[in-house]
C-alpha cells in the first residue's frame, strides 16, 4: 500500500461567516505552505488567525500521521462552508422585531507534497 499523498485539518462551527473567509482563502490557495503563513501572518482579517492554526494543524498533520516534508508542502484545497446559523432578534421601532443572523463556518484546508 502507497503513502497517502494528502493531508487535512478541518474547523467546524467557527464564528465567522464563510464570506469573510473566503476572502482570505483565495490569497493562499495553491501557495507553499510557508508563503502562505507570511501572507496571513501579514493579513489584517479576523479569519487569517482562525486559518493560521488550521494550516498549522493540517502540516502537523501531513507530518506526523503521513511522513510527508513540511518543506515540499502546498494548499491544494482550502474553502470554508456554511455552518449552522444563529438566529437572534433585535427590536425595532414601534414593536417590530428584526432578525440578526450570526453565520458560522465549517473551515477545511487540504495540503498536498509537491512531486
Amino acid at each position: 500500500m502507497e503513502a497517502k499523498t494528502q493531508a487535512k485539518a478541518i474547523l467546524r462551527y467557527a464564528r465567522i461567516s464563510p464570506r469573510k473567509v473566503n476572502i482570505v482563502n483565495d490569497l493562499i490557495r495553491n501557495k507553499n505552505v510557508g508563503v502562505a503563513r507570511g501572507i496571513l501572518m501579514n493579513t489584517p482579517k479576523a479569519a487569517s488567525e482562525l486559518l493560521i492554526k488550521l494550516l498549522d494543524s493540517a502540516v502537523a498533520n501531513a507530518e506526523n500521521n503521513f511522513g510527508m516534508d513540511a518543506d515540499k508542502l502546498y494548499i491544494a484545497e482550502i474553502y470554508a462552508n456554511a455552518g449552522p446559523t444563529l438566529k437572534r432578534v433585535r427590536p425595532r421601532a414601534q414593536g417590530r422585531a428584526f432578525r440578526i443572523r450570526k453565520r458560522t463556518s465549517h473551515i477545511t484546508i487540504v495540503v498536498k507534497e509537491k512531486e
